[in-house]
């Protein structure tokens, strides 16, 4: 069984921050992204001109890299609990 944390949780660091609003922001963007794919394909709207391609590839590369974001804050947040229970 691991010990608690000294001093009960962990203050939450601005990078912390950082990577959930942006991972966050990531996914709201790509489903918004989506939407306007539904909605521009139900319309007839061609799709290779304007601001349709990088529409087109948000929707692909965005939840990816909100993915790595996400793994990066848990792995950072594991690894500042093992270090503050290391210190005790």
């Amino acid at each position: 069984m691991s010990k608690p944390t000294p001093a009960g949780d962990l203050p939450i660091r601005r990078i912390d921050r950082i990577l959930a609003f942006m991972s966050l922001g990531l996914l709201v963007l790509s489903i918004a992204c989506f939407l306007a794919i539904m909605i521009g394909s139900a319309s007839d709207a061609d799709f290779s001109s304007g601001v349709w391609p990088t529409i087109g590839v948000l929707v692909y590369i965005a939840p990816p890299v909100a993915f790595v974001m996400m793994v990066t804050l848990i792995i950072m947040a594991f690894a500042r609990r093992a270090r503050a229970n290391r210190a005790d």
